[in-house]
């Protein structure tokens, strides 16, 4: 069984978004981010109602996590095989993910992949 890595996107300044994000939590909503997080490295065939492919996207991936009332979405990407790079996270308001949220993962996935390509 292959461990996945899961790695936080950071802005070519520095930030890093899905932390800045994971900061505003309360201790219980955090607890069960890493709690799914972990579920996703390490089974292989993780619940879609954990983790899922979103359709019409270029390959956006969202973990989907439901802290009590609360409601959190990741969205990310993988980098080869066995990385994860999650791009943006935010409170779920609504029954459809925003348009918004997976056009900035698609810009920030665009982004990373041709910052690899210059840096080698």
């Amino acid at each position: 069984m292959a461990i996945k890595t899961i790695t936080f996107y950071r802005t070519i300044s520095g930030k890093c978004p899905v932390e800045d994000h994971l900061d505003t939590m309360t201790d219980a909503q955090a607890k069960k981010v890493a709690w799914v997080l972990k579920l996703i490295r390490e089974i292989d065939r993780v619940p879609s109602n954990y983790f899922k492919k979103l359709v019409n996207t270029n390959d956006i991936w969202e973990v989907r996590i439901d802290a009590g009332k609360d409601t959190f979405r990741l969205l990310g990407f993988f980098y080869g095989q066995d990385v994860i790079i999650l791009t943006n996270s935010f409170q779920k308001k609504s029954q459809k993910t925003p348009i918004m949220e997976i056009q900035l993962a698609e810009k920030r996935k665009k982004e990373y992949l041709s910052r690899r390509q210059t840096n080698g």
